[in-house]
């Protein structure tokens, strides 16, 4: 997985760099197929804004937070993400099972 952070009107120091890479491998548990991760850490007058987009097999993920504090930005947009995460897989879940569930309804209506 490729990991970028990038930081506008802000210098992006080695504790904020550890924790968004400690948060990323917290998405990645939910979903192993993260391609790669872009996070963009700014503030704007008194705002603390993060930003993420992220490819997975087949979908591009975007979300952002703003708060107060860039920590707690960057703790509400992980979870923004986890969510959407684990919405995108059970997307993918869900369409396999209703094809497979199609295919036993229409062998059982054969036999």
């Amino acid at each position: 997985m490729q990991l970028e952070i990038t930081g506008h009107h802000l210098e992006v120091t080695d504790s904020m760099s550890n924790y968004v890479r400690e948060k990323a491998d917290r998405l990645k548990r939910h979903f192993d197929q993260v391609m790669n991760m872009h996070f963009i850490l700014a503030v704007e007058k008194q705002r603390h804004k993060a930003e993420a987009s992220m490819h997975v097999s087949g979908n591009q993920i975007f979300a952002d937070a703003h708060a107060d504090d860039m920590y707690a930005a960057i703790d509400a947009l992980v979870d923004k993400l986890d969510r959407q995460i684990v919405k995108h897989k059970e997307k993918l879940k869900n369409h396999h099972r209703q094809e497979a569930a199609h295919i036993v309804e229409a062998a059982a209506e054969t036999d």
